[in-house]
């Protein structure tokens, strides 16, 4: 059993790369100002526009480029681990990868998860310029003892991801962490809080949501228990909330509800999207 403090930085990041580094090392130190061991940013963190396009694809970088090496340098100052959304170069000139990049506390970096789910709906399609990652990637890295699950935004929409995550033969996650650009309309943020509540209580789980402020994204970043409570939240403007992970609690929901090992059904990935 363990406990593992986590912020969850809620902004809008920009064109500006160098700008957007500087914003995560001011919300880096006001984490750790605050006990935090981990930071958790929204997806696309390293560069942003309203339109996924061929500025998109120039402002990808390699992981050993100048935003992840900044980051490593960030993590190492503040003392603390990241998890960040970037826009990673992919093998094909024409495209990207929407990856996050875990960086340790020391500036190493730890692992990758590259989104599965590309986002085409509601009018876009990432599939234009995005790599989708493999779908046969659990992502999951120890912390301090408590076991950190990764996903990307149109992920939550699928909640297999979270079940494979969560499921002690695949990932064991202890919490998942949900870096996103959720995008506003009709009727989003009730999307996005009812499906992070629904992932929580139905994989008993801890779940951290850290989205993107308006103008694009809808903002709503929260940390929920197993139970699906919220124990801490954000508006719609930019801020940080940090919150403690405690896997007693974890242990304690599951006693009474034993959903996961109540299953009777396995997740299996799919090569192709199913139709």
């Amino acid at each position: 059993m363990g406990t593992l403090t986590i912020a969850a930085a809620q902004f809008a990041p920009g064109d500006d790369p160098a700008a957007n580094l500087d914003t995560i090392r001011t919300f880096a130190e006001q984490a750790a100002e605050r006990g935090a061991q981990l930071l958790v940013t929204p997806e696309y963190s390293s560069y942003c526009t309203a339109d996924i396009d061929d500025r998109f694809v120039a402002a990808a970088q390699p992981l050993d480029g100048s935003f992840v090496t900044g980051l490593q340098r960030i993590a190492r100052d503040a003392g603390l681990a990241l998890v960040v959304g970037v826009a990673e170069t992919s093998d094909d000139p024409a495209r990207f990868r929407n990856t996050l990049v875990v960086v340790r506390s020391d500036g190493t970096l730890d692992s990758t998860y590259r989104k599965v789910h590309l986002y085409d709906a509601f009018g876009a399609r990432e599939s234009d310029r995005i790599d989708a990652g493999d779908p046969e990637q659990v992502a999951v890295f120890e912390l301090d003892g408590v076991r950190v699950g990764l996903e990307t935004c149109y992920d939550l929409r699928f909640p297999e991801v979270t079940r494979r995550l969560a499921a002690p033969e695949h990932g064991a996650a202890d919490v998942v962490v949900l870096p996103a650009e959720w995008v506003r309309g009709p009727g989003k943020e009730h999307h996005w809080r009812t499906l992070l509540t629904a992932r929580a209580i139905e994989n008993t789980v801890w779940v951290v949501g850290a989205g993107q402020t308006p103008p694009i994204g809808v903002g709503g970043s929260v940390v929920l228990d197993p139970s699906g409570v919220a124990v801490a939240a954000v508006g719609a403007t930019p801020g940080l909330l940090v919150a403690t992970i405690d896997t007693d609690t974890t242990a304690a929901v599951r006693s009474v509800n034993p959903s996961l090992s109540l299953r009777r059904y396995a997740v299996v990935p799919a090569t192709d999207p199913v139709t």
